[in-house]
């Protein structure tokens, strides 16, 4: 999960008496857990959301003891379990659903093709010719994430419309999970797109000595294989 809903009157309720640093190390372990759908490892959280002098170590045990359970080794969030099951299951709804539509109209041709004088082929259900039929179809383009500056987002749509390819969702979330394989964030990733002229991005093709561990935008200090 790339998204979920922040129900800020709730979480207020649930988090008024923590600290600053104990607001930052809970919604960094929130992002951590939604991404990777499931319970955390204790040690290697830490690691991965930069836990690291003495204060942000105690302020991690005691968010762990406020909002997460400990079983078998693993830090388990029930709020966040109920959502990303939520997800899953309107996730496969929709594509059951989509399913169901095109088994019902596979048997249909797609087309129904006449010869016009100088006109091309016609799509007798729309009435237009074929290819403008084609050419109406349009990816619905991705939107600028939360956690990506303006500027960054401006300059890698710019890039990618030069160099002809649309950038949809999908395509967002590809780069999104290469990010997290690099550990580094999708800001860090779309502006080394930018740099290196790339229409997308992977995580081999960043060399370890690129990754920068004091770079505040590398999530997980080193680069993981």
């Amino acid at each position: 999960m790339y998204y979920y809903q922040h129900h800020i009157g709730d979480y207020r309720r649930d988090t008024g008496h923590l600290s600053l640093l104990e607001h930052g190390i809970y919604r960094q372990l929130l992002d951590l857990y939604y991404i990777t759908e499931k319970p955390l490892d204790k040690t290697a959280a830490m690691r991965l959301i930069c836990v690291r002098n003495t204060d942000e170590c105690e302020a991690y045990y005691r968010v762990l003891t406020d909002f997460f359970q400990e079983i078998d080794g693993s830090i388990v969030h029930k709020r966040c379990d109920y959502e990303i099951v939520k997800f899953k299951d309107k996730s496969e709804k929709a594509t059951k659903s989509i399913k169901t539509r095109w088994n019902k109209n596979k048997d249909l041709p797609d087309t129904f093709v006449l010869p016009t004088n100088n006109e091309g082929n016609t799509n007798l259900r729309t009435n237009k010719p074929i290819n403008q039929d084609k050419a109406s179809r349009k990816i619905a383009p991705a939107i600028c994430p939360q956690d990506v500056p303006q500027s960054v987002w401006d300059d890698f749509v710019k890039q990618r419309a030069s160099q002809k390819a649309p950038l949809s969702e999908t395509a967002l979330e590809g780069i999104r999970r290469e990010a997290v394989k690099a550990g580094v964030t999708i800001e860090w990733a779309l502006r080394e797109c930018c740099s290196r002229g790339w229409r997308g991005f992977k995580a081999e093709w960043v060399p370890k000595s690129a990754v920068k561990s004091d770079d505040p935008n590398v999530m997980f200090g080193r680069r993981t294989k």
